[in-house]
């Protein structure tokens, strides 16, 4: 077994893995473009486990780790020839010690390299309002986030105030000032930070994670006196995750809870992050913009499922569904049909898209081949148009 973890974290580094797996009775695992694969490193025992914890942990975390059974934190690596951060996580599992740990890039990659579309950017740039990024673990919720605030803190002077559960991505004064906050170092939890925020004077708060009703009441309130609030969800789409806000509280307050939703609410953006064609990964999108109609179907639960049909209509307005982003790009040969199908949100009802564009795509061509020639200002046509 290697004497530091930082000579497995180098490994995996050069190896080009997006996340590290460590536990007892198996070998360190990489996690490269989407796929775990076991490294060449031993087994690891009992004590291995300890070891690498300890050289992960501080004194202070050592102690919530006991206290609490598992433990997030940001690690940061210094070698001659090597520097990195990493987010972490120590947990305990049947007993004993495991950990992940996932690599954050030193710098922030901008909307183009992240292969994000451009509503985002104009999206960055409301003044006030909430905006949610929601996804499962790993589908790149916190990178787009702090792509979203560095292409704000490039072009406008205003106070960025971030509460992060750690700190992933270290951002720098440019046009903007930047404070950041971290859970279990800067400030004792996210309704602490956000209540602070009110005296701080933020133009832009940037909330890890809404975690709990308080978290979610908070985060209304700073978008109700001005701010412009950008925050994250696990769920997997738009529809869900306005059902998730709503079902933070209990019936009784799920009227009030809709409308302080609807009067906020700016942007929902679900990402699944999908196998390219040729190696490497990229983001398929649902983007929902509110409008006056969306605001009324998040006021009526009997309306909110015609969210999606109202997305599906507001193309020009820069939503799209999950599907039609899938189809987006695997027209563009970025992804395959078979990744497209699978990561689908009804197979089905992407089959039918499908077929339906390439319906329209044969009939166009059909008519583009009737063309013969001009003479003049008269078209000849093979066929009668």
């Amino acid at each position: 077994m290697v004497d530091h973890v930082d000579e497995i974290l180098k490994v995996m580094i050069r190896k080009g893995a997006s996340d590290v797996h460590f536990g007892v009775d198996r070998p360190p695992f990489f996690r490269v473009d989407g796929d775990l694969m076991p490294s060449d490193f031993d087994i690891l025992n009992d004590e291995d486990m300890e070891r690498i914890a300890k050289q992960l942990l501080t004194p202070k975390r050592e102690y919530r780790l006991e206290e609490e059974n598992e433990i997030d934190f940001a690690y940061q690596m210094f070698a001659h020839d090597l520097r990195a951060r990493f987010r972490v996580n120590v947990f305990r599992q049947r007993g004993t010690v495991a950990a992940s740990l996932r690599l954050v890039n030193d710098r922030v990659p901008n909307f183009e390299e992240l292969n994000l579309p451009l509503i985002l950017e104009e999206l960055s740039l409301e003044r006030r309002g909430i905006i949610i990024i929601t996804g499962t673990t790993g589908s790149g919720k916190s990178t787009t986030l702090a792509a979203m605030i560095d292409y704000v803190n490039n072009r406008r002077p205003v106070h960025i105030l971030t509460v992060e559960d750690p700190i992933e991505y270290v951002l720098y004064d440019k046009e903007a000032i930047i404070n950041q906050r971290e859970l279990g170092v800067d400030t004792n939890s996210f309704l602490d930070a956000i209540r602070g925020a009110m005296r701080e004077d933020p133009d832009i708060i940037m909330i890890g994670e809404m975690r709990d009703r308080e978290t979610v009441t908070a985060t209304f309130q700073a978008a109700l006196t001005g701010h412009l609030v950008l925050t994250t969800l696990h769920t997997l789409d738009v529809v869900q995750t306005i059902n998730r806000v709503i079902d933070f509280y209990p019936d009784v307050m799920q009227n009030q809870a809709r409308l302080m939703l609807s009067e906020t609410i700016k942007s929902i953006i679900s990402m699944r992050l999908l196998p390219m064609v040729g190696g490497g990964r990229l983001p398929a999108m649902e983007i929902m913009k509110t409008t006056g109609r969306i605001r009324e179907f998040i006021e009526d639960p009997e309306k909110t499922d015609m969210i999606k049909l109202a997305m599906e209509e507001g193309e020009d307005e820069g939503m799209i569904t999950f599907d039609r982003y899938l189809l987006k790009l695997f027209k563009e040969g970025k992804i395959t049909y078979e990744t497209a199908l699978a990561a689908a949100s009804s197979p089905h009802d992407f089959k039918l898209l499908e077929q339906k564009d390439t319906d329209f795509s044969d009939k166009v061509i059909r008519r583009v081949e009737q063309y013969e020639h001009k003479v003049g200002d008269v078209t000849i046509y093979k066929g009668g148009l």
